[in-house]
């Protein structure tokens, strides 16, 4: 079965729709999001979801037995996703794979933390792979006015991290992010094992 970007197999749909008959509670079904979407902590997730919980925005695609719900913030990022169910010696393993959710997505709806997204994993961070670096967006603050950074990697405990987040990395936020006031670095660099400069 395909619908709406995501391919949730016969052999999963036979599986989920035991484990939902299993529940005693009529017209349950299954809520598919991905947490952190275009980052490169994605995680795809699917939870039960009984009748009436489902989000008024989710789209709505009929399984064998059971609705499965796509969180429409999500759907973009489960494009090519394939949702399947294979028997094995310990009983049988449900796979989710969404080759599309740790990949940022841009538009003219996108958030301010997409947005900022993007720009670390299609600009920044390859420029500091170079040095074995790279940056992760941790939290947004004062109604998405200042992102929060951590450093990883060769940029940890690094000599150079202080010329690296003003010069380069605050400096290319402010110019593509316009939503953005201030950028902050959240990072211990007390600790340099890694560092590049040290």
């Amino acid at each position: 079965m395909r619908e709406n970007y995501i391919t949730i197999t016969e052999s999963a749909q036979n599986y989920l729709n035991d484990l939902l008959s299993k529940q005693d509670n009529e017209g349950i079904g299954v809520r598919i999001f991905v947490e952190k979407p275009g980052t490169p902590s994605a995680e795809c997730c699917m939870a039960y979801c009984p009748k009436g919980e489902e989000e008024p925005t989710d789209e709505m695609v009929q399984c064998e037995g059971f609705p499965a719900y796509l969180d429409q913030a999500s759907v973009p990022y489960l494009e090519d996703a394939v949702i399947d169910y294979s028997k094995d010696r310990m009983g049988g393993q449900l796979t989710f794979r969404a080759p599309k959710s740790k990949v940022p997505q841009i538009d003219d709806n996108a958030s301010v933390e997409e947005k900022i997204n993007y720009v670390l994993y299609s600009e920044i961070n390859p420029q500091l792979a170079a040095h074995g670096g790279n940056i992760q967006l941790t939290q947004l603050l004062e109604d998405d006015t200042v992102a929060i950074l951590k450093f990883g990697g060769g940029c940890q405990g690094c000599g150079m991290v202080d010329v690296t987040l003003k010069e380069g990395v605050e400096k290319t936020l402010l110019e593509r992010v316009p939503e953005l006031k201030r950028v902050s670095d959240e990072t211990d660099h007390s600790v340099t094992e890694n560092a590049f400069y040290k």
